[in-house]
């Protein structure tokens, strides 16, 4: 079996840009028109895109494609095409169609292993109920597959990541770990069980988010992807002009990650954000702050939504939450406070 993973230096929303780095490319002198009907763009850290059409909808417009994060390639395929959509998802909007991105070393990997990346994403497209309407392709030196992907939402259901308020409950709906467990993989290190359930967990949509744009009470949203859950809750908490307080006990991690941090499983990419995010955390005595340099800076493919719903709101959105979709899970983690010297306080 040819293992996809073995060509690529990095692998899922770990092949991310640093932050910092990512910062320089970003920087312009530039200046652009101001567009009216741009409610987010380029200036922001926002998921997506978004533009008023001036009729109270709104087009979502975002892509995303990574290096293989899996061996199969089915498998990446999905992945890859559930990651790219969760974007739309995150904005609280509904997806209408996708166009795929493929780079395909041909000389090295048979094309009949990319026709499998395609399958796999047809059926996570599916499954959104959108089309893979077109795509492009290129000879590239290293396999990397994502989507395009358009999406539609009413203005009054957009969700922004930097609209939070003080008191703010702070939800997530999947657990982290997804980083080590596929570092894990690639290392020859990981049980058929934890990969299974790392595949499953990644693959899985994050559709809830259509739902929870609909909900007056959730206030901001974003998804956990490739910096980690420290920094994306950084970006939440920045935008916000707000500190966040998180209970690093009930954060949930995935089965096996423990286990596979003592073997020194840790993706490049969790050096990185750590070393751009630590600076604005505090640890409160008696958290394993080693533990936590692995974890809460851990890259995620396809990770879950961060969201969070007003104080006032909260035990009416959790009854609605319980009557709708009480499959559904969900981790309440902390609470949006008010500015304090660092973005995030772990206790």
């Amino acid at each position: 079996m040819i293992k996809l993973t073995q060509y690529s230096r990095a692998a899922g929303c770990g092949c991310k840009i640093a932050p910092a780095k990512l910062q320089e490319i970003l920087s312009s002198n530039t200046e652009f028109p101001f567009f009216k009907n741009l409610i987010t763009g380029n200036t922001g850290n926002e998921d997506a895109a978004v533009f008023d059409l001036g009729n109270g909808e709104a087009i979502i417009s975002t892509t995303d494609f990574f290096m293989p994060v899996v061996d199969d390639a089915f498998d990446f395929g999905s992945i890859a095409s559930a990651n790219a959509i969760s974007d739309v998802y995150a904005m609280g909007g509904t997806p209408l169609m996708a166009i795929a991105i493929l780079g395909w070393p041909v000389e090295k990997l048979p094309a009949a292993l990319a026709q499998q990346v395609m399958e796999g994403a047809r059926d996570i497209c599916k499954k959104a109920g959108i089309p893979l309407a077109g795509g492009h392709s290129v000879d590239s030196a290293e396999p990397f597959f994502g989507l395009a992907v358009t999406g539609r939402a009413s203005i009054s259901n957009i969700k922004k990541n930097n609209t939070a308020g003080e008191g703010d409950a702070i939800y997530i709906t999947k657990p982290i770990g997804t980083g080590i467990v596929s570092t894990a993989q690639k290392r020859g290190l990981i049980s058929d069980e934890h990969a299974a359930s790392m595949v499953d967990q990644m693959k899985n949509l994050n559709s809830i988010g259509s739902f929870l744009g609909t909900i007056a009470a959730v206030t901001a949203m974003t998804d956990i992807t490739g910096f980690g859950l420290m920094g994306h809750l950084i970006e939440m908490a920045e935008g916000a002009g707000l500190s966040a307080s998180i209970n690093y006990a009930s954060i949930p991690i995935a089965d096996g990650v423990k286990d596979y941090m003592k073997q020194k499983a840790i993706p490049d990419a969790t050096f990185r954000n750590w070393n751009a995010y630590s600076k604005n955390v505090f640890f409160e005595k008696g958290v394993d702050v080693m533990e936590a340099f692995t974890l809460l800076p851990d890259p995620q493919t396809n990770g879950g939504l961060m969201f969070s719903v007003s104080s006032t709101a909260e035990e009416a959105f959790l009854q609605k939450m319980k009557s709708e979709n009480p499959n559904q899970l969900l981790w309440k983690i902390g609470n949006f406070i008010s500015p304090q010297e660092k973005r995030i306080l772990v206790i």
